[in-house]
């Protein structure tokens, strides 16, 4: 099967990409949080791909584009969490530290919700790398058998 990434910021044009490439595994990005939510609810996709690289922190809290909500409704349509491990490469060293640490904070909402997790890049990495990364920051071992 055929992975396609849409990445889009308009509901109308997600949409109509998504029925477009129905028989394709859809992995689905966007930088609007409420249309994340709307497409979750909505539209059939297969991966969420989180970018967590233009986040903003909050005083006391991390935002990592995924909460309670998205959790519950991404296990109510079997969706993947994805981790774009092309940002965690590309990144400098403050805001390496800044999305590994809400990717851990995403990897234990989705071990409380038991929803999979997969990492999502352009290269092609040794499957043992992802494995041993995914286990350092934190994803029980069920998780870490599928990546």
């Amino acid at each position: 099967m055929k992975s396609i990434i849409i990445s889009e910021n308009n509901f109308q044009n997600a949409r109509k990409k998504i029925r477009e490439n129905q028989r394709n595994e859809i992995i689905f990005s966007s930088e609007d949080d409420e249309l994340i939510k709307k497409i979750l609810e909505k539209e059939k996709i297969n991966v969420l791909l989180l970018n967590l690289a233009k986040k903003k922190d909050r005083f006391k809290q991390r935002d990592s584009g995924f909460d309670q909500v998205l959790a519950k409704l991404a296990k109510k349509k079997d969706v993947i969490l994805g981790i774009n491990l092309n940002e965690i490469l590309n990144s400098e060293k403050k805001e390496k530290s800044d999305i590994l640490a809400r990717v851990k904070q995403n990897i234990q909402l989705c071990n409380k919700n038991k929803i999979k997790m997969r990492f999502i890049s352009s290269k092609k990495l040794e499957k043992y790398n992802l494995k041993s990364l995914g286990l350092i920051l934190g994803m029980p071992t069920w998780m870490t058998k599928e990546l």
